[in-house]
């Protein structure tokens, strides 16, 4: 009797579990309608890029010195970084045609590059490995809003 009730226990965690062992298209990239879409997409980057700059001067300009707000200076610097790569990888595509590339009927990590290789095409290529970039800002955002949670939890116990 008590493994049928563990058993109902975990079969919600379990069906909310299956999409991601038996996943299907993701459809993570959405492509936008030209132009009018490419336009509203680039000028978000804009306006991202202002309020993460906006935000690291805010923090600086505070005066706040504890670990948890460095680390939340560090994901800003990471979200500029990715926001000028996707807005220069958005702004090339525009240039370099899908002809240039083979294999990618597989899947992103099976194409590759077709020469000659121009900077274009490098620049274009590099773009594409975003996560470089937003990877270690999300990090460095669970960092810093840890260390903020736990230095205002020990603020209350004093």
């Amino acid at each position: 009797m008590n493994r049928i009730k563990n058993t109902l226990r975990i079969l919600p965690l379990l069906l909310l579990l299956t999409p991601a062992v038996f996943p299907g298209n993701a459809w993570a990239v959405q492509s936008h309608g030209a132009p009018e879409g490419l336009y509203v997409h680039q000028l978000a980057h804009v306006f991202y890029t202002a309020a993460m700059c906006y935000l690291f001067w805010g923090i600086r300009k505070s005066g706040f010195r504890p670990r948890g707000w460095r680390y939340l200076q560090a994901f800003c610097v990471f979200m500029v970084l990715w926001n000028v790569v996707a807005f220069t990888g958005h702004s090339l595509a525009a240039i370099v045609d899908s002809a240039h590339f083979t294999g990618g009927e597989t899947g992103y990590l099976s194409s590759r590059l077709l020469g000659p290789l121009s900077s274009v095409k490098f620049l274009y290529y590099f773009t594409k490995l975003d996560h470089l970039f937003s990877v270690p800002a999300l990090f460095f955002l669970y960092l810093g809003m840890k260390n903020i949670y736990r230095s205002s939890c020990e603020e209350e116990e004093e």
